[in-house]
């Protein structure tokens, strides 16, 4: 291993860490000493990864919206049509909202945290990951309207990201169950559009 590959891997080791201790502990609950022991540096050592807690949190939240982007956009170019391509983009939630579950909590706690051009661009980031959703939920369910099909992605994105609160036995005990059940659960949410005209209402 190179020392490049090596700093990258410390700096993810470092991430990671933080991410928990933030989720469990709050932000200003945890002090850069605990982070540097979690992964046995001591706490002065972070600044040669990081220039401090603040910095940390930008790039998880920064960080995360930019891959789900990135994978968002490559899954819908891989698939060969827009189920497939709505299938990819469910299972990829999934593994985020199941493998990443801290920083869904980071967000919902810390977002404010971060300082406006920061923060500005998490949103920005978020707003294209919504728009690739909405495109392709649209093309499965035509007879939808657009503000119907952007309702039911944001709340397939509630449903999806409500794994932590789950507890981590319910999540751990079957990750494939869970990941199968979610699925569903987001599927059948989105079917709901082939009856809007049943229940559609004047906005």
């Amino acid at each position: 291993m190179n020392s490049t590959n090596a700093a990258l891997s410390r700096r993810d080791q470092i991430l990671r860490e933080a991410a928990r201790l933030f989720a469990e502990r709050g932000f200003h609950g945890v002090g850069v000493d605990e982070i540097g022991a979690a992964v046995g540096i001591s706490g002065p050592g972070l600044y040669r990864h990081f220039a401090g807690k603040d910095a940390m949190l930008a790039e998880l939240l920064v960080g995360i919206s930019g891959r789900l982007l990135t994978a968002g956009r490559r899954r819908v170019a891989e698939a060969a049509g827009p189920e497939q391509a709505l299938n990819a983009l469910i299972r990829g939630h999934i593994d985020f909202a199941i493998d990443d579950r801290p920083l869904i909590t980071l967000h919902d706690r810390e977002l404010d945290r971060l300082r406006e051009s920061d923060r500005k661009l998490v949103r920005q980031l978020q707003r294209q990951y919504v728009e690739v959703w909405v495109g392709v939920v649209g093309a499965v369910h035509p007879d939808a309207t657009e503000r119907e099909v952007r309702a039911a992605v944001h709340a397939v994105f509630g449903l999806l990201n409500s794994t932590p609160h789950l507890g981590a036995q319910a999540v751990l005990a079957s990750r494939a169950g869970m990941s199968e059940l979610l699925r569903k659960l987001a599927l059948g949410a989105l079917a709901a559009l082939d009856s809007a005209q049943d229940w559609r209402v004047t906005y």
